[in-house]
């Protein structure tokens, strides 16, 4: 329980911000498996559209620091290796 002003302050600011990055982190998974399904349906060169918005996505998140640089890398990294699987 909060006992000052500025404390509640601080509660209410990280209410926020936790309802922000839980949106953010949910809309990225959701992306990121309709990716995966879609690139197990997809071959070749049709996949490269799919990739971009994942990937876009996957860069907004980093933006919004809710993923990491190098988490944000290998899920790319993993995800183009999925989509040449593919071929």
């Amino acid at each position: 329980m909060a006992n000052t002003k500025s404390a509640e302050k601080r509660n209410r600011q990280a209410e926020t911000r936790r309802d922000r990055n839980r949106a953010a982190t949910s809309r990225l998974r959701s992306t990121i498996k309709k990716t995966r399904a879609s690139l197990g349906e997809t071959k070749g060169d049709d996949a490269a559209p799919i990739l971009g918005t994942v990937q876009s996505e996957i860069d907004r998140a980093v933006r919004k620091g809710v993923l990491k640089k190098n988490a944000a890398n290998r899920y790319k990294s993993r995800l183009a290796k999925a989509s040449k699987a593919t071929v």
